[in-house]
């Protein structure tokens, strides 16, 4: 059995996002110790920004007459769904980032997007279990004084449920910069709450993503 993991934060000894899956992972290998644990870090190896273009552009452009950089994209993106489609199943751990997503996470799923096993008529992934942990610096949550200033969570659940069909679970841990950022320390209590509530949901969530493959 193998469960692929994706992991996006620039600062991963200090990462929120990454500590949380840690705790999915854990609950998957305890149900599957023999398991294979396929990872990607795309901040500490990014996939290049002109692999996209190139991948879209092979497709109209003869074979024989790919370019050096056209062949180089067509076979990282072949790479690239191969760790999704041979997967039993996907641990994906993306922060917010100046309220969007994360520039190394959109790179990823635009040149992932563009194999014709999971692009828009694929259905390759249709149906796979997932864990999706999204981290936020700040509560960008109903009645807070920044609500809707997420553009990072609506788009990974748009993308990853909807398109590619995943049969998803998100974990959802906000104010990660209490204790970081001062501005934020009349929060301290609040935060502390929503990061246990995070880790008994990412427990859970890993618990429900070893199940899903007990078979």
């Amino acid at each position: 059995m193998t469960l692929f993991r994706l992991d996006a934060s620039i600062l991963p000894a200090t990462s929120a996002s990454r500590e949380l899956g840690d705790l999915v992972e854990a609950e998957w290998l305890a149900a599957h110790p023999s398991s294979t644990v396929v990872r990607r870090d795309v901040a500490a190896d990014p996939i290049p920004a002109t692999a996209w273009r190139d991948s879209v552009t092979s497709g109209f452009t003869p074979a024989d007459q790919h370019t050096d950089g056209q062949r180089e994209a067509i076979a990282l993106r072949t790479r690239l769904a191969d760790e999704l489609v041979d997967a039993d199943a996907l641990l994906l751990t993306v922060p917010l980032y100046n309220y969007g997503v994360s520039q190394h996470v959109k790179t990823w799923f635009d040149l992932a997007y563009t194999d014709p096993r999971i692009d828009p008529q694929g259905t390759a992934l249709r149906g796979k279990a997932a864990t999706l942990v999204t981290v936020l610096g700040g509560n960008y949550e109903p009645g807070s004084p920044k609500e809707g200033w997420d553009h990072s969570t609506g788009w990974l659940r748009r993308v990853f449920e909807d398109v590619w069909g995943l049969d998803l679970t998100v974990v959802h841990r906000p104010f990660t910069l209490v204790g970081v950022n001062p501005a934020l320390d009349a929060f301290t209590d609040v935060a502390a709450g929503l990061k246990t509530d995070a880790e008994r949901a990412a427990v859970t969530a890993g618990q429900t993503l070893a199940a899903s493959r007990a078979a």
